[in-house]
Parts: structure tokens; C-alpha cells; sequence
């Protein structure tokens, strides 16, 4: 098989050997759930329950708010204890505390779709914004409003993101061993809805038997599955589509400028699975790792579930934790605490030791070139963080510090341990909030 890549990205240690062999394990939830009504990128939603109610499984409990937001669901059964604004991983939002009955009734608006094949496009993407998907590689984008482009936008390609680039993380390669018949049927399902006949999975190489598996299961479809070259950023909505379409997002564009929809592997199960059981977005599957875990695991969770009763499902910290990132340690957010709730788009729960924490010392920069190089957007990163650094965001804007993808290659790769990904996101909100007054 012959594998396909992009200019530039690196090659950061996999550090996946922990959990990569070891199978799902169900997690069902501790005694009370905390389910954030803001879970994804958009308006937060507006709560449907009171203080007293009684809940089931699948149950609407916040209503989006608006085209770019998503449903919110119950994913236990029980008793509302409040309805109460406090920390989440997205900042001090609003949450609907359920006590946990244990016994995971479910609401009997839960019922399996009909076939598929059965159903307009129209259908299909209402249903799945009822069940409040979002794009759970940690983005956490509503699904239906990349399956709703606008009509001089046809979309002929839908590309499904199964590379799993960042480090430590395996969650979508458990998912594609395990359930790669939901992901199959779910990237189906999205073919239909959007009329196109052109589907492809694109997997990293140091994922052979995922490979195997999914090319397994595509048989008999229309579906490719394509090998990629094991690089990071490779599963980087733009570097992915490039690697298998050989299309190219002009600056400031979207995949739907060029016919693309992308979707992540463990997304289009959500979907496999809601027209298989009916079942909204209550759950999901993340990979709770690193050395400051003691048993690390790919464990599936109930929406709501605080960080910390997932670290104790792995037998706890190994030492003092010195950081805890939600997502992988290129792209993950490190969090002030351990007892937020997990969400729709937690992917990862990773915990650093005191000394892996510690941020090295930054010299001058020695005008190496290496950030530039392995720029997978083509950016110049040491320009843009300098005119940062100045406090010239009109000079960082003129060198396209929007078009950055913050995949922090360049800090990865800076030999003088420049900050180079951290000033070009200040640049990247200064200029963003000039430009909306």
C-alpha cells in the first residue's frame, strides 16, 4: 500500500505502547454526574430540567441554543440534585448535577432509526442533531452543520480521520478494532445524507491492524481505506484532506470550498450506533494515560463524569501529578483541576509527572529555519510570534497568523525552546477581536 502524507509535521515520540494492546473497558459512572450545557463550539444550551426531576438515559436535558450549538443528554438515570453554573473545561459554565440511580433506565424516546436508505438527507442530519453529535477528536464542532453546507457548495468526498497523529492517545485505534462495523455503517449513513459515493479512511501505518480491520470491514462498499505515513500533524483537517484527496484549502477556506466533509472515526460510530440503538451522544470512549498513571486504560464514560473518577478507575495517581491535559500533550489543554467533568470532545486524560511537567528554559532564537520547515500550513512561525512578542498584530496578521492550526510543531521542534505556538495564539485572538470591532 502505498502511503500518503504532506510537506512538513515531526515525528514526536508515539508513547502509545500503554494502552494501544488493551481493549475498551466500560466505565458506568460514579454516584453523581455533572453535564456541562457548553460542550462543544457554539452557543451553550438551555436547560430542559428543574431541580427535583427525575431522569433517564438518552433524556433531553439542554436544548441548543442555537444553529451552531448542540442537544445536551442524560447519560444516567436519576434525580436533578441542580442546575448550577461552576467550572468545566470550557470556563464557568452552566450543569445539570443528576444523582445516579444505578439503574440506567432508558427514556423512551430512545428507539432505533429506520433504514437509512429509507430516509432523505434532511432526515438524517435533523436526527442527528437531535441526538447533540459533535466532532469528538477534541474540537468538538456540531456535526450537523458540516453535514448542512450551502447549495453552491456541493460536497463529493466525506474523509474520515483515523489517524490518531497525537501522542499517547488510542482511543479512535481501540474504536476501529473493535467497532469498525459502526464506523463503517455510520460513514455510509453520511454518503447517503449527502449524495456522494466517494468515501475515504485515512490511517497512520503505525496502526497496521486497524488497517486490516477496517479494510475488512469496507468490502463490499464504496468506501476506501488509504494508509498514511506516521507523521504529525496527520490528522489535521487540512493535512489529512491533502494526504488523501490531493486538495488543498486555500487560505481562510473551509473543506466544503473544495467538496470535502471531514468527520473523526469515533464520531461516525456515534452515528452508526444512534440508528442502531437510537441512542443520542451520552457517551464515549478517551484513553486515560502517562506516567503519572498508574493502570492507563481506554475506558468508555458517561458524559458528566468527573476527571478525577476516571483516574481512580486506573488505580489512581502515580506520584504527585505535575500537569493534567485534557486531549493529547501537543494540542491538549492542561486543566486546574481534577474534578471538572468530562465531556462529548475528552479524548484523552493525560497525566504528566512533576519533572515531565516542567517547562524548559527559552533562549534567543538562533534563526534556524526549523520551525519554518516543518510548518505543515507553510507559515513562519518565528515572524509571526516576533511581531507578537512586539505587540504588531496588524505585522502577524500580513504573515497569515490566522491561518495557523496551532498543531505546536514549532514549539516541538525549536531547538532555543522558543513559545513560539503560545504567542501566535495571542496574536491569533488580538487580531480576531480587532476585526469584530
Amino acid at each position: 500500500m502505498g502511503l500518503l502524507t504532506f510537506k512538513g509535521g515531526i515525528h514526536p515520540p508515539h508513547a502509545k505502547e500503554s494502552t494501544e494492546h488493551l481493549p475498551i473497558i466500560d466505565f458506568l459512572g460514579p454516584k453523581v454526574v455533572e453535564i456541562p450545557l457548553r460542550q462543544h463550539i457554539g452557543a451553550p444550551c438551555e436547560p430542559t430540567v428543574k431541580k427535583g426531576d427525575t431522569v433517564k438515559v438518552g433524556q433531553l436535558i439542554g436544548a441548543a441554543g442555537g444553529f451552531v450549538s448542540a442537544n445536551v443528554h442524560s447519560s444516567v438515570s436519576g434525580t436533578v440534585l441542580d442546575v448550577r453554573k461552576q467550572n468545566t473545561a470550557y470556563g464557568f459554565d452552566t450543569c445539570v448535577v443528576i444523582e445516579n440511580d444505578d439503574l440506567y433506565e432508558v427514556c423512551e424516546t430512545v428507539k432505533p432509526k429506520p433504514d437509512y436508505k429509507t430516509l432523505s438527507g434532511k432526515e438524517i442530519v435533523d436526527m442527528i442533531k437531535e441526538a447533540g453529535i459533535v466532532g469528538m477528536g477534541g474540537a468538538g464542532f456540531p456535526t450537523h452543520v458540516k453535514l448542512s453546507p450551502p447549495p453552491e457548495k456541493p460536497i463529493d468526498t466525506i474523509v474520515l480521520n483515523g489517524a490518531e497523529c497525537e501522542p499517547y492517545l488510542t482511543c479512535d485505534h481501540r474504536l476501529m478494532l473493535e467497532e469498525s462495523e459502526k464506523i463503517i455503517k455510520g460513514l455510509q449513513i453520511l454518503m447517503h445524507a449527502l449524495n456522494v459515493k466517494n468515501g475515504v479512511i485515512g490511517i497512520e501505518n503505525n496502526k497496521p491492524d486497524a488497517i486490516a480491520k477496517m479494510t475488512e470491514a469496507a468490502k463490499g462498499t464504496e468506501i476506501r481505506v488509504v494508509g498514511l505515513k506516521t507523521k504529525y500533524p496527520q490528522g489535521a483537517e487540512k493535512q489529512l484532506i491533502y494526504a488523501c484527496t490531493n486538495r488543498s484549502i486555500p487560505s481562510g477556506g473551509l473543506p466544503m470550498d473544495i467538496g470535502v466533509v471531514v468527520n473523526n472515526v469515533a464520531t461516525v460510530a456515534t452515528i452508526g450506533n444512534l440508528f442502531e440503538t437510537g441512542m443520542p451522544l451520552v457517551e464515549r470512549v478517551c484513553t486515560v494515560t502517562g506516567k503519572g498513571i498508574k493502570s492507563p486504560k481506554n475506558i468508555r464514560f458517561k458524559v458528566g463524569t468527573p476527571l478525577k473518577a476516571l483516574i481512580d478507575f486506573c488505580d489512581g495517581y502515580n506520584g504527585t501529578p505535575g500537569k493534567i491535559l485534557l486531549g493529547g500533550p501537543m494540542m491538549g489543554v492542561a486543566q486546574f483541576s481534577d474534578e471538572l467533568p468530562a465531556m462529548k470532545n475528552t479524548s484523552g486524560i493525560l497525566v504528566f509527572t512533576p519533572e515531565e511537567a516542567k517547562l524548559p528554559d527559552a533562549s534567543a532564537c538562533i534563526k534556524c529555519g526549523k520551525c519554518v520547515t516543518t510548518c505543515p500550513i507553510n507559515l513562519e512561525p518565528l515572524q509571526i510570534s516576533a511581531y507578537a512578542l512586539m505587540h504588531d498584530y496588524d505585522k502577524a496578521a500580513k504573515f497569515n497568523a490566522l491561518d495557523c492550526i496551532e498543531c505546536g510543531s514549532c514549539s516541538f521542534i525549536c531547538p532555543a525552546k522558543r513559545p513560539l505556538l503560545q504567542t501566535i495564539r495571542v496574536a491569533k485572538r488580538e487580531i480576531l477581536a480587532r476585526r469584530k470591532k
